[in-house]
């Protein structure tokens, strides 16, 4: 059997990084993984492939070849390999998982024993903030529109809330208010339930010198925060920013290769998993459930044996519902587990020590290999104030576009600590 493991991360600071290029973001990202993995410049020829991730560099004049334009500068300076073959990955917020998810494939198919995923996204534009709807308008149907529009007007009489889009914020954010409140009907979720995974989140990101915000916030102060759609506060969404985030994955024969730290703080990719949304009744069970079962069966693990956990929050509501979905909490239950201090740091199962999307920033096309660089800090016990005790299992669930109530695409992975 084929065994996969992380044999380094790295990720920017998120926030505004208005004079940084691309390129630049992606230098820092690359030369971060390599340090991470104890691999100088010239060792950088192990690696085989690269899986590049972007949503939104087509808006700022390059529309394809991506990864390739990036990694240039690097392969002009000596600094990585040339011929490496780059394939360009977009799958909305769920970008840098995609890449992962192809590494991981490379190297369980024996088409390399070393494979790195890589994301970058810039979406503050200050010289034209149009780019950054613009940016956000490829995550959902734009062929057949009438089709999300009948399907959320329909929704909304359904949760007591009409779909009313407004300015100042994006579609998603009035997508996200609808699935709360029909949550709050169905199962009598409420808002200080959701405002208490904001707070939490906020906590954690308070701790975390990378994330984008870096203050605490009350309960209270989220509930009085600028609404933005109703349930959801602005301190309940996650803002917008620039970063990149990468990941070295390496098959387990081939650790050999690599410096004796290296093998020591290897993280073994379990398994990765994908789901595809679709147009779902507001009852039926979302994509991420189907991911995260197909992960389980992969693994031969439960949601019991899970650690930790980052998730996908865009906003603070998606954390209860994925702790549903994810089989964390019985549907209905995620307010309530939020709410008992169970997911905090110190309690049963942290979620989003990094402070979330709400916290850490969400820069879509690096945000889910982010996710994957706070599970390894966690597993190899390097994160520091934020560190969760003996934290052996770890999941990350990132989902990306819109189909309805579903993202278009959703992976699961599983990371479990070396022993």
């Amino acid at each position: 059997m084929v065994e996969v493991y992380i044999v380094g991360t790295s990720c920017t600071p998120f926030g505004r990084h208005v004079d940084r290029s691309f390129p630049a973001l992606v230098r820092d990202a690359w030369l971060g993984v390599l340090a991470d993995a104890g691999l100088p410049p010239h060792d950088a020829a192990l690696v085989e492939q690269v899986w590049f991730g972007n949503c939104g560099m087509g808006q700022w004049g390059q529309g394809g070849i991506r990864g390739q334009v990036c990694l240039a500068p690097l392969v002009d300076a000596g600094l990585f390999p040339a011929r490496v073959p780059v394939v360009n990955v977009e799958g909305g917020c769920a970008t840098a998982s995609l890449a992962l998810h192809g590494a991981w494939k490379d190297l369980l198919s024996g088409q390399a024993r070393m494979s790195l995923a890589i994301g970058v996204e810039k979406l503050v534009s200050p010289d034209d903030p149009g780019r950054t709807a613009a940016i956000f308008a490829t995550a959902i149907d734009q062929l057949a529109p009438q089709r999300w529009h009948e399907y959320y007007v329909a929704a909304g009489e359904a949760a007591g809330k009409p779909f009313a889009p407004g300015p100042g914020r994006t579609v998603y954010m009035d997508t996200y208010a609808m699935q709360a409140a029909w949550h709050m009907r169905r199962w009598g979720t409420t808002q200080r339930q959701i405002a208490a995974a904001a707070a939490k989140n906020h906590h954690h990101g308070s701790l975390n010198p990378l994330a984008q915000y870096r203050f605490e916030l009350s309960v209270d102060q989220v509930l009085a925060d600028r609404e933005v759609s109703w349930p959801l506060t602005r301190a309940m969404c996650a803002p917008l920013g620039d970063g990149a985030a990468a990941a070295l994955l390496c098959r387990g024969d081939a650790l050999v290769d690599l410096p004796p730290a290296a093998r020591a703080r290897a993280v073994r990719l379990c398994t990765s998993q994908l789901a595809g949304g679709k147009y779902r009744a507001l009852d039926e069970p979302g994509l991420s459930r189907v991911a995260a079962d197909k992960a389980y069966a992969r693994c031969g693990l439960g949601p019991a044996d899970v650690d930790l956990v980052e998730l996908h929050d865009a906003t603070s509501f998606c954390e209860i519902y994925q702790l549903e979905m994810l089989r964390f909490a019985p549907d209905g239950g995620g307010g309530a587990m939020v709410e008992s201090g169970a997911t905090a740091l110190g309690g049963r199962l942290p979620v989003n020590l990094s402070g979330g999307l709400v916290s850490k920033g969400h820069p879509v096309g690096a945000t889910g290999l982010s996710m994957v660089h706070e599970a390894c800090l966690q597993l190899r016990g390097e994160a520091g104030a934020r560190q969760a005790a003996g934290a052996a299992v770890a999941l990350v669930e990132n989902g990306g576009g819109v189909m309805g109530f579903d993202e278009a695409a959703c992976a699961v992975h599983i990371l479990e600590k070396s022993r």
